[in-house]
C-alpha cells in the first residue's frame, strides 16, 4: 500500500469538500423540521407526536380505511404496542396475518395534492420475511383511497419468491400504468411502476430502515419518479410515467402492517421528496426522528 501526500490545493479542495459535507449534515434536521407532516415514535402512545391531519391511529375491518374507524388497535393481540422493543423506545409488533387494518388517516398527513405531489416516507421494519410472512403478498405499508384501481403506492413483500423480493410501487389510475388489466405478476419487472431488492437485508434481529420517496404524482406529464432505500442506501428509481391519481382525499389512508408479522416503528412523513444526505440522517439519528425534529 502506498500513502499519497496531498498538494496543497488538492488539500485546500478536500477541506472545502468536508466543510460542505458537515454544513449540509447540520443543515438536515432544520430542513426535515419544516417539511415534516407526520411522525409517529410510538413511544408511550398509539397516535401521531406530530400531525399535519388528525394524528389518531385507527383500526377498522379488512378494507374499510375509507370508513371512520375505531380508535386503537383491534382487540386479541394482533397488534401490540411493545413497550421498549421498538427500534427506538416502544414500537408496534404484528402477531399475525390479520383481517382488520391499521391505519392513520391521509390528507394532510400525507400532503397530498391533485397538481404535484411529492413527499418521503420513513419507518423501519424487523423481521425476517422467508420465517415470519404467512403465504401471500404482504405490504406492511400503503398509501391509499377509496379504490385500489384510482391510484395507489405501497411497499411489499412478493409471495412466491426465495428469498421473497421486497418491492416500492407506484400504481397511477389503471388506465395509465396498465390499461389492458393485466395481473400484476403477468406484467415483467421491468415494465411494472416499482423498485425491486431481489435479496433484501431484513433479519429478525436486526431493525432495517426503509425509506421512498415520490414526485410529481398528478402532474398530467409523464415526469413521475420514485426512489427506494434500504439502510440510507438508494436500490433504485422509477421514472417517465404518468402518475395521475383519482382518489376522494376524505378516504384516503397510512395502512400498517397488511398481512404483515414483525416490527414496525419511527414512521415519519415529509412534504417532499428528501435527498439522499437528508436520509441518510434519518438513518444514522441515534434516538430517531426525535433527535433530527425536537
Amino acid at each position: 500500500m502506498k500513502n499519497r501526500l496531498l498538494t496543497p490545493s488538492a488539500l485546500l479542495l478536500h477541506m472545502l469538500m468536508l466543510a460542505c459535507s458537515a454544513v449540509s449534515l447540520a443543515a438536515a434536521p432544520a430542513n426535515l423540521r419544516s417539511a415534516l407532516l407526520l411522525h409517529a415514535s410510538f413511544d408511550g402512545k398509539l397516535n401521531a407526536d406530530v400531525a399535519a391531519g388528525d394524528p389518531t391511529l385507527y383500526h377498522a375491518p379488512n378494507g374499510s380505511h375509507a370508513k371512520p374507524g375505531t380508535i386503537g388497535l383491534p382487540e386479541g393481540g394482533l397488534v401490540l404496542h411493545a413497550k421498549g422493543e421498538g427500534r427506538f423506545g416502544d414500537g408496534l409488533h404484528f402477531t399475525e396475518k390479520m383481517k382488520p387494518v391499521v391505519f392513520f388517516k391521509g390528507g394532510k398527513n400525507f400532503g397530498y395534492n391533485t397538481t404535484n405531489w411529492s413527499a418521503t416516507c420513513s419507518f423501519w421494519l424487523r423481521l425476517d420475511p422467508d420465517k415470519d410472512l404467512e403465504p401471500g403478498y404482504c405490504d406492511p405499508l400503503q398509501f391509499v383511497a377509496q379504490d385500489w384501481n384510482e391510484g395507489n403506492m405501497f411497499v411489499e413483500f412478493s409471495k412466491d419468491h426465495t428469498p421473497r423480493h421486497f418491492r416500492y410501487a407506484i400504481r397511477a389510475q389503471l388506465k395509465y400504468w396498465n390499461p389492458k388489466n393485466l395481473g400484476w405478476e403477468q406484467i415483467p419487472d421491468a415494465e411494472r411502476p416499482m423498485v425491486a431488492v431481489y435479496k433484501p437485508p431484513f433479519k429478525q434481529d436486526k431493525w432495517t430502515h426503509v425509506c421512498f420517496t415520490f414526485s410529481h404524482i398528478n402532474s398530467g406529464k409523464k415526469d413521475g419518479s420514485g426512489r427506494l432505500y434500504l439502510d440510507g442506501q438508494l436500490q433504485g428509481d422509477m421514472t417517465g410515467w404518468q402518475n395521475t391519481f383519482n382518489w376522494e382525499v376524505d378516504k384516503s389512508a397510512i395502512t400498517l402492517g397488511l398481512a404483515y408479522i414483525g416490527g414496525f416503528d419511527d414512521l415519519a412523513i415529509f412534504n417532499r421528496a428528501l435527498t439522499d444526505t437528508e436520509i441518510k440522517s434519518i438513518h444514522g439519528a441515534k434516538d430517531g426522528m426525535r433527535s433530527l425534529t425536537n
